[in-house]
């Protein structure tokens, strides 16, 4: 008897479905409101912002999230740029290579794009984002990095913060960023390793080591 073939479906939720809560909330965390995440989306969606889920026999156990550098939560820019904000596929669905199913429907959504910008870290205890994964499973490498170490917490220890760069043409310009400004971290998505929490009063939550 042979084995029945997962069902692996991609689904964009910026276009409205019964998943549309996931436009707020992803794996990390259970659905929480964030004014700051709302107010990012109402900005982002119209300039081309996508989130897109990827759904295993009817259980989301993964998703990727993208948009153009102008329109990003991170402080990247560059010229017709596609920057990755996130990509994370559940342990328990691993075997899939669903992680590259995701990876490659962004470039074939974005195929006119320059390239593509993400940030990884890495000696940063958190799992998520690391710069060999993204090296290794995706094929970005790093351009540019900063070493530094969180303020609020984790205070002795140190880590480097990549600038990740795919380019998609011979001719593509890299991205550029602005290292002043991530030292704010970010504000867009209460799970980031980089989130900037609400109730600090800090402007600057990271220090270069």
């Amino acid at each position: 008897m042979t084995e029945k073939r997962p069902e692996v479906k991609i689904l964009d939720v910026t276009e409205g479905s019964e998943y549309q809560r996931w436009l707020y909330t992803c794996f990390a965390m259970s659905f929480v409101k964030h004014e700051k995440r709302r107010e990012y989306l109402v900005r982002a969606i119209p300039k081309g912002f996508h989130k897109k889920l990827l759904i295993l026999n009817d259980e989301v156990v993964g998703q990727i999230e993208y948009v153009p550098a102008e329109a990003s939560g991170f402080p990247i820019v560059g010229d017709n740029v596609i920057v990755m904000h996130c990509i994370w596929v559940l342990r328990k669905a691993k075997g899939h290579n669903l992680g590259k199913k995701l990876f490659h429907e962004m470039l074939e959504n974005k195929r006119s794009a320059s390239g593509f910008a993400t940030l990884a870290l890495e000696n940063h205890w958190s799992p998520w984002m690391k710069r060999w994964q993204m090296e290794k499973l995706f094929g970005f490498k790093s351009i540019d990095s900063m070493e530094v170490r969180h303020r609020l917490k984790q205070m002795r220890e140190c880590f480097e913060i990549h600038l990740m760069w795919l380019p998609n043409r011979s001719d593509s310009k890299p991205p550029r960023w602005d290292k002043t400004k991530l030292l704010e971290g970010v504000d867009f998505c209460l799970a980031h390793p980089l989130y900037h929490p609400a109730k600090t009063r800090q402007k600057e939550i990271f220090e270069r080591c």
